[in-house]
């Protein structure tokens, strides 16, 4: 437990940014699950528009410094690949 005034207020600055912390990366996993369990469903536009989502999710929590943006970068690729896997496929199918 900290012991100073200074660690104390310190302490409940990290609670406060860990919570905060917490939406922002909880709504991207979230974003990027839905969209691969579209992708495996076959819906392709509803994973277009969740993956429209997934990316502004990513995008905003690397901006508020939740994860890095490098970090966003990759996921973002990751998840533009798999939808263009299954978009072709689908075309394909067609």
């Amino acid at each position: 437990m900290p012991n100073t005034r200074s660690a104390k207020k310190e302490m409940r600055k990290a609670e406060k940014r860990r919570i905060r912390n917490r939406y922002y990366r909880s709504r991207a996993r979230t974003y990027i699950k839905r969209v691969r369990k579209l992708l495996g469903e076959g819906r392709i536009e509803e994973a277009r528009e969740a993956l429209r989502l997934a990316v502004k999710a990513l995008d905003k929590a690397a901006q508020k410094g939740v994860i890095h943006k490098n970090n966003a970068a990759r996921r973002k690729s990751r998840l533009m690949r798999l939808f263009n896997k299954y978009a072709v496929q689908a075309s394909a199918e067609t």
